[in-house]
């Protein structure tokens, strides 16, 4: 299956809600304030937000104005247009599988951060990267032996932990591997909890002085996991961590199992949190990078994304 074909499958729940919506409103009579404000309501119950519903909603009245557009129909590009260009604004980066890279990878518990990162193993290994996986969530006493199931499964090389031993020490076991194996990309693992936003920034300080000091070459990435179905709840758990951590990029899990996919937007839009990766079913192919054009084309049922697989 493609990319893309696991991509439109995946944003099925999102499409129904966003576009089937649309569809009746693109088929009313006249453009008018009914017709921008059931649009509104449409984008905001899709978890757009409202600031980034309503920035659509200028630019839209902007081009409509603009180009003397009459006709509701012709809304439908306009819009995909917009969309697409507000999520380009902030193009994703992968540097970090091109160089000797650690991945710091956060995110509160149940999000998905566990797979997430068996995941990315396999999908680095595939490329031909060596990786090693640091189990520095001492914090949750199951977290390193569901991570060990996935890495091995991966094929990855792995550092456990002890329940409560320091994550740094996990982390500084991990750098001293890494040096001696040459290993090219390091993903750690951090304790799923924003309870204390000091002491989760403080941790996540200790663990990153852990890697400059001992791993100075290093490319270093925090990535923040959230779960597609939460909504709004992604949005405010994204707010948090930037606020407590360097956040380089976020990684949607779960979109196929929710109608709330316009979150992405929203966060990439409303925090300059750049999406990286998306989650759209299980299997490890279901992970893959974010393209703005491909995402959107999904969302409206379009096919315009097929060349980026």
């Amino acid at each position: 299956m493609s990319l893309f074909k696991r991509l439109f499958d995946g944003l099925t729940k999102t499409r129904d809600k966003i576009a089937d919506g649309l569809d009746s409103l693109f088929s009313a009579s006249h453009i008018d304030e009914d017709f921008y404000e059931e649009m509104e309501e449409l984008l905001i119950t899709s978890d757009l937000g409202v600031e980034t519903t309503e920035e659509l909603i200028d630019r839209l009245r902007e081009e409509v104005d603009g180009k003397h557009i009459k006709e509701p129909e012709e809304c439908r590009e306009l819009l995909i247009s917009i969309m697409t260009e507000m999520l380009e604004e902030l193009p994703p980066d992968y540097a970090f599988e091109e160089k000797k890279s650690v991945v710091l990878v956060v995110g509160v518990n149940g999000v998905g951060k566990t797979t997430t990162i068996g995941k990315l193993a396999q999908l680095m290994i595939r490329k031909g990267k060596s990786v090693l996986v640091a189990a520095a969530d001492t914090f949750r006493a199951a977290a390193g032996e569901q991570l060990a199931v996935w890495v091995e499964r991966a094929g990855a090389e792995f550092i456990k932990c002890t329940e409560g031993q320091d994550p740094a020490s996990v982390v500084y076991d991990a750098m001293q591997a890494a040096k001696a194996r040459n290993t090219d990309i390091v993903f750690c693992d951090t304790a799923g909890r924003l309870h204390n936003k000091k002491n989760l920034m403080q941790e996540l300080e200790k663990m990153r002085r852990v890697i400059t000091r001992d791993n100075p070459e290093a490319f270093v990435e925090t990535l923040i996991v959230l779960d597609g179905t939460t909504g709004q709840n992604a949005m405010q758990q994204a707010r948090e961590f930037k606020e407590a951590c360097d956040v380089t990029g976020a990684i949607i899990t779960k979109l196929d199992g929710t109608a709330k996919g316009g979150i992405a937007i929203a966060i990439q839009n409303e925090l300059s949190i750049p999406i990286k990766y998306i989650g759209v079913g299980e299997q490890v192919e279901d992970l893959q990078p974010f393209d703005a054009r491909s995402f959107v084309s999904a969302m409206f049922g379009g096919q315009e994304g097929e060349e980026n697989e």
